[in-house]
C-alpha cells in the first residue's frame, strides 16, 4: 500500500484501504495486480489515467515508423526505366524506409520464371547495397523481395 505522497505503508486489508483511501477524499488504484500481495494506491484516478495516456503519447514519438515502400518492374522493362527506378528504391531505402520489389509477369511471362528471376537479381545489383528482409519467392503473379536499408549487419547483401 502506497498513499498519496508516495509513502509505503505497508500491506493491509482491501476494506481498511478502502476506508483510508474514501477518508482522504481519493481513490484506491491497483498499480501492481500480479505482484504478491499486489501493489495499491491511495491517488486520484483522474490525475492517474491522465499520466498513463501521456506516457503513452511521449512513447509514440520516439517511434520512427519505418513504411514499406513498393516499385514494380515488369519483365519487359527497359533497362533506362529499371535504373530510374533503381535510383528511385536508393531514395526509400536513404530516406529509412523498408522497399518491396514486385515483378509482375503477365500470360505467357509466366513461363519464363527463370529469366524473370535473372531480371529480378540485376534490378537489386543495381540498387548497390541493402539488407534482403525477404528473398525473391515466387508468386503466382510474379515474384516480390522486401529490402532495407544496409546497417552493416550480418546477413546484409553488398552489392555494388
Amino acid at each position: 500500500m502506497i498513499d498519496e505522497d508516495g509513502k509505503n505503508l505497508g500491506t493491509m486489508e482491501t476494506a481498511e484501504a478502502l476506508r483510508l483511501a474514501q477518508e482522504r477524499g481519493l481513490d484506491l488504484i491497483e498499480i501492481a495486480p500480479t505482484a504478491n500481495p499486489p501493489v495499491c494506491r491511495i491517488m486520484d484516478f483522474g490525475k492517474f489515467k491522465y499520466d498513463r495516456e501521456k506516457g503513452e503519447r511521449e512513447h509514440g514519438k520516439k517511434q520512427k515508423e519505418v513504411e514499406v515502400k513498393g516499385i514494380r518492374v515488369g519483365f519487359t522493362t527497359g533497362k533506362h526505366d529499371l535504373e530510374l527506378r533503381a535510383r528511385q528504391a536508393q531514395k526509400f531505402l536513404s530516406a529509412g524506409d523498408k522497399v518491396r520489389i514486385d515483378m509482375r509477369l503477365h500470360g505467357r511471362e509466366k513461363a519464363h520464371g527463370n529469366l524473370a528471376f535473372q531480371k529480378l537479381n540485376e534490378f537489386l545489383e543495381m540498387i548497390g547495397e541493402y539488407n534482403l528482409e525477404m528473398p525473391p519467392k515466387r508468386f503466382p503473379q510474379g515474384f516480390i523481395a522486401i529490402i532495407s536499408k544496409n546497417n552493416n549487419e550480418k546477413g546484409s547483401i553488398k552489392k555494388n
